[in-house]
């Protein structure tokens, strides 16, 4: 299948797929958060709890076998998996925007992800990493589809999982902080304990974004694409 079909194929997925996740969430906060959503989260049975991180590791699945279909080898797959989950991170937030009006500001702050601890950060955060995903998928897909052989190499790969794992750290900060102001980590891991500090949890409230650890793991991304970019380009000139 031309690349174009594909593309036009994985897109109607991710943006389909966004849209089922927004809704998923509108239903929640209509029943949860009737005048709005806000901080602190309100309390949820631990059935529920489950049920959602559940849903957030079959969305993985999911644009993980829509990656495997689509591409033919380790690299093509890995770009069709970044560029799907991209495409259905930022029409996840406008379809919300459409169907509830929010964020009211991209500066709002967002629950992103859950494991293996809660992700924060304001929305536009989310949507720089997306940005830098599909910037990483379009290189990998051009030159891919052009003949060129884009495994990444050894050093890429550490570089991109060094920036990746920055970020996260940045996601994940504010609220590793605010756990670790009461608890320690041996205390985190105390089953008899585990009560005490969900009720602690569910009282976080976010308080600052650390854009200096978020802005350090995008530029070393940034860095990472512009060396697969110049590799790729050479090694295309040189055939």
């Amino acid at each position: 299948m031309r690349i174009s079909n594909l593309l036009a194929w994985v897109t109607l997925f991710s943006v389909s797929m966004a849209f089922l996740e927004s809704s998923v969430v509108v239903y929640l906060r209509e029943l949860m958060y009737p005048e709005g959503f806000s901080f602190p989260l309100v309390e949820i049975e631990g059935h529920l709890a489950l049920t959602e991180i559940i849903r957030e590791v079959s969305t993985l699945a999911m644009l993980t076998a829509v990656a495997a279909i689509a591409g033919r080898t380790l690299s093509r797959s890995l770009a069709w998996f970044i560029y799907s989950f991209a495409v259905w991170d930022i029409f996840y937030y406008v379809f919300l925007k459409l169907l509830i009006d929010w964020p009211v500001s991209l500066l709002e702050w967002d629950i992103l992800f859950l494991l293996p601890v809660t992700w924060t950060g304001p929305v536009i955060s989310p949507l720089i990493v997306c940005i830098m995903m599909i910037s990483l998928a379009f290189v990998i897909l051009y030159y891919s589809y052009r003949g060129i052989n884009t495994g990444l190499r050894a050093v890429e790969w550490i570089i991109l999982t060094t920036g990746a794992l920055t970020v996260v750290i940045a996601f994940t900060w504010d609220y590793s902080g605010y756990i670790l102001q009461r608890y320690s980590f041996a205390e985190i891991w105390n089953i008899p304990a585990e009560r005490d500090l969900l009720e602690y949890a569910y009282d976080y409230i976010p308080r600052k974004f650390n854009w200096w650890i978020f802005t350090a793991g995008n530029m070393v991304i940034a860095y990472a694409i512009i060396m697969i970019y110049r590799r790729l380009r050479s090694s295309e000139a040189g055939q």
